[in-house]
């Protein structure tokens, strides 16, 4: 397999990113959104993960002094099992350590057991618990969190 390549998010990305994302979630984030984040939003730090020149997936996280927050991370199904999101969730991870973060959080379905096994690995654990958080369904979400100092 080719390496992919991980870079920051850019405008003309959008598009594809929301492919990425209606593919991976039940409820999916606009056009709009993508954009506020990328042009307003001083807190976000959006990245995309290529391989041939295509986007198979995404990462967001804000960053707020020294706290991160995970908003999305997805990889197109058909790519799933080959351990890039892990990649595109180490680079993040390291990404928020060089600019000084010492915690990253994010909330997780409570059935999404896939991903929570994912953030184990990095050393996330569970926190918390937010009721009736995802709107499509009125799922939990757990909280997961990790101290990276």
């Amino acid at each position: 397999m080719i390496e992919p390549v991980i870079r920051r998010m850019e405008i003309m990305d959008i598009d594809a990113v929301i492919e990425v994302e209606r593919t991976s979630f039940s409820t999916s984030w606009t056009k709009d959104i993508f954009y506020q984040e990328i042009s307003d939003n001083p807190y976000a730090h959006y990245f995309v993960m290529e391989l041939d020149k295509k986007i198979i997936g995404y990462i967001g996280t804000w960053i707020v002094l020294d706290d991160a927050q995970i908003t999305n991370l997805a990889i197109q199904p058909i790519y799933r099992g080959k351990r890039l999101g892990e990649k595109l969730f180490h680079y993040t991870m390291q990404y928020a350590i060089i600019r000084g973060v010492s915690r990253l959080s994010l909330e997780v379905r409570e059935s999404n057991k896939i991903a929570q096994n994912l953030y184990q690995k990095f050393g996330l654990v569970p926190g918390g618990l937010r009721k009736n958080y995802y709107t499509d369904n009125q799922e939990d979400a757990i909280v997961m969190w990790v101290n990276l100092s």
